[in-house]
């Protein structure tokens, strides 16, 4: 062994873009505590290649270590016995969330334990600041590696190939299901919203007429006209009219004034003639 870690000496790492966005995927699900799993390719000409990573689930996670179990393990092996027959483990990757890129000690003894081959590596994320590196077996020493290398397998299509239209993003950062594909429409509002405007609008300048008269009402003096009696020099208080019907004069009986209506006139007796005698 000792001497296929010499060899190792100066060997490069290559990774697949899609392990690299699996990796920081699983990473970012859990920002407080660590998550693990391991990586799966090939190891050729003393340069490891990754091509993808398996989930180490069922593992005993902590906010500093994390650590494999026996029923982490037996689902690593199912999937990789499914999905990748042909491919190898050829390494490990966990998470270091808020607290750097490095192999603390625990993470060493993982690494010694069950990842000693020479192409093995260990790949350190942290979520919150999206840095990371790899560590593997340089002269018989795990350091870290200088020489990582990205391969995007979906290099090479033609640009617009897929005829996908740029997605549509809202202020709540959720991306439209259904893209416009003429953004000037998007300035043209309906005529409920210019009707709805047009009706703010109004309002609007109603409460502020109406805000106006009150403060000018109650902060700004006003008058109010009244008569002087030229005389006295008293204000005059106007007296109420009386009223039309049943309203007493001065000159009406008591019964007048009780039934509001004119007393009968008395009857004068008709003049006796000149000459004329009366009866005895």
């Amino acid at each position: 062994m000792n001497q296929m870690k010499s060899q190792a000496s100066g060997r490069d790492l290559r990774i697949s873009c899609e392990a690299v966005r699996q990796i920081r995927q699983h990473a970012r699900s859990s920002m407080k505590t660590e998550v693990c799993g391991v990586l799966v390719g090939s190891e050729k000409n003393g340069v490891t290649s990754v091509e993808a990573s398996i989930q180490g689930v069922n593992s005993v996670q902590a906010g500093t270590h994390v650590t494999f179990t026996q029923d982490t393990w037996e689902h690593i092996y199912r999937i990789k016995d499914r999905d990748y027959p042909d491919a190898r483990i050829v390494g490990w990757y966990h998470s270091h969330p808020g607290f750097g890129v490095f192999l603390s000690d625990h993470d060493t003894f993982i690494h010694k334990n069950f990842f000693s081959a020479a192409q093995q590596v260990a790949w350190v994320y942290d979520p919150h600041s999206d840095e990371e590196g790899c560590f593997g077996w340089v002269d018989e020493n795990l350091k870290r590696l200088s020489r990582i290398v990205f391969l995007d397998h979906k290099g090479g299509e033609m640009a617009g190939e897929t005829g996908k239209p740029e997605p549509l993003i809202f202020e709540n950062g959720n991306d439209d299901p259904h893209p416009i594909q003429n953004l000037a429409l998007l300035s043209q509002p309906t005529e409920a919203q210019a009707a709805l405007k047009t009706g703010i609008t109004i309002l609007r300048y109603i409460c502020a007429l109406g805000i106006g008269f009150l403060l000018c009402w109650f902060l700004f003096p006003h008058f109010i006209l009244i008569s002087i009696d030229p005389k006295t020099g008293q204000p005059v208080i106007a007296e109420p009219m009386p009223s039309v019907i049943g309203a007493p004069d001065a000159g009406q009986t008591g019964s007048q004034k009780d039934h509001g209506a004119p007393a009968p006139s008395p009857i004068k007796p008709a003049p006796t003639p000149q000459g004329a005698k009366g009866k005895p």
